[in-house]
């Protein structure tokens, strides 16, 4: 589930993952793979987080809120509008407390999210950055070793 997140610059940030079946994380409104995320989080710390980098991770945004649906509700089973919604009618929250941890193959579900959100948002490269140790996801910002460490 999404966890609230400190940013140095917006406060507190929804960040995580919305699913336990997928593996799309999102971040506000901007939802990206996490084996993107993790790809591009790797190459940023393989080149020694040079000053004033810039790194690309390809994702989606919904600009309008209410496309993106209810998180709870969905979870709970009563409002399946959205985005989110439409993928907790295909993916439901289990109904046993046990059953609920993230699937280490969510990867597998990648062609399907990617149709549903395509109706709800578009495309688009978030572009990662950092300057004196601060992280910069989109325009959220962070110190460095929240993402890094």
């Amino acid at each position: 589930m999404p966890l609230l997140s400190n940013s140095a610059n917006k406060g507190q940030i929804a960040f995580g993952f919305f699913n336990i079946i997928t593996d799309m994380l999102l971040l506000q409104n901007y939802f990206f793979f996490a084996s993107d995320f993790c790809k591009v989080i790797s190459e940023f710390a393989k080149s020694g987080f040079p000053e004033n980098s810039l790194f690309e991770l390809q994702g989606y945004i919904i600009p309008e809120i209410e496309k993106i649906g209810n998180l709870m509700a969905a979870i709970h089973g009563v409002n399946f509008s959205g985005f989110i919604g439409e993928v907790y009618k295909i993916f439901p929250f289990p109904e046993k407390q046990e059953d609920f941890k993230q699937s280490p193959e969510g990867y597998k579900t990648r062609e399907i999210i990617e149709k549903i959100i395509s109706k709800y948002g578009r495309k688009i490269v978030i572009p990662i950055t950092q300057q004196s140790n601060i992280f910069k996801l989109v325009n959220m910002n962070s110190q460095k070793n929240n993402f890094c460490n």
